[in-house]
């Protein structure tokens, strides 16, 4: 009985990978790392007080998700269309730079938990390396809607 119930769960689990939807994956990935950083946005801009733990919690799930980032995984040849993407098509045409620019935000979201910022102002200098890499990664590799 338990050899059945392990085969079956494994056959559940490769046809799940199977049928993975890496537009919805990545899609949930980036809305994941846009919450991170607007929780700790308004303490960047001064609005809200510092937070060590809010700080730390964003900027470790920030890199938890980086880590997540593999383009064979979450963009993989035909991904860019058939859905509701914007990835644009400089990913599949220049992947060495799209993998560049992944790496990049792997290093500083790492170097941000490690530097684990104890004032706003140690904030600001990691949150605007974080930052700068999702604004010039959406530059060249996100169609922008509307």
């Amino acid at each position: 009985m338990k050899n059945i119930l392990l085969a079956a769960c494994s056959l559940a689990i490769a046809t799940s990978a199977a049928f993975a939807d890496p537009i919805a994956d990545r899609q949930a990935l980036m809305k994941a790392n846009g919450k991170a950083l607007g929780s700790i946005a308004p303490i960047v801009k001064g609005e809200k007080d510092f937070d060590a733990a809010l700080v730390m919690d964003a900027l470790t799930k920030l890199a938890e998700d980086a880590q997540k980032m593999d383009p064979a995984v979450l963009w993989p040849a035909g991904s860019d269309t058939g859905g509701d993407t914007t990835s644009a098509p400089a990913i599949w045409d220049d992947p060495a730079a799209f993998q560049a620019a992944i790496d990049k935000f792997q290093a500083d979201t790492a170097a941000a938990v490690a530097a684990a910022p104890a004032d706003v102002e140690a904030l600001k200098v990691q949150f605007g390396a974080i930052a700068s890499n999702c604004g010039s990664c959406h530059e060249k590799f996100r169609i922008k809607k509307g």
